[in-house]
């Protein structure tokens, strides 16, 4: 599992952590039943407080993405692909409301807007 943090992004390292497994959930890479890292493994591996590595798995749990067994570790819930797709959605319309406010307080046009948003759809 690949997950890559930023100490500059602002957001929490358990939020990142947590995004980006609903996100590979979401998407198919993380399918259901498949086992996820330990918590002390993924904290060695991304360099980070086990504390913090508990915090994403708690809330992961929390908001049923996964299921964690004692004794034989965290997996991915057997869920409905649309919870994930759902919450990845609710992330993308706060994200473009940010950007919405922004561009309003810059004075750019809706058009500006799109082809900024086009651009950067190219650049992968």
């Amino acid at each position: 599992m690949d997950i890559i943090i930023s100490n500059s992004s602002g957001q929490p390292i358990y939020e990142q952590i947590s995004r980006q497994v609903k996100g590979a959930i979401a998407t198919g890479r993380l399918r259901p039943g498949e086992p996820l890292p330990s918590i002390r493994a993924l904290a060695r591996d991304l360099r980070i407080s086990v504390i913090t590595t508990k915090r994403a798995y708690e809330e992961l749990e929390r908001e049923g993405f996964i299921d964690t067994v004692a004794g034989k570790g965290s997996f991915v819930a057997q869920q409905n692909l649309e919870l994930a797709r759902e919450s990845s959605l609710r992330e993308i319309e706060a994200h473009l409301q940010a950007a919405v406010e922004l561009s309003r307080q810059a004075g750019l046009t809706m058009t500006e807007v799109e082809n900024i948003l086009h651009v950067l759809s190219e650049e992968e």
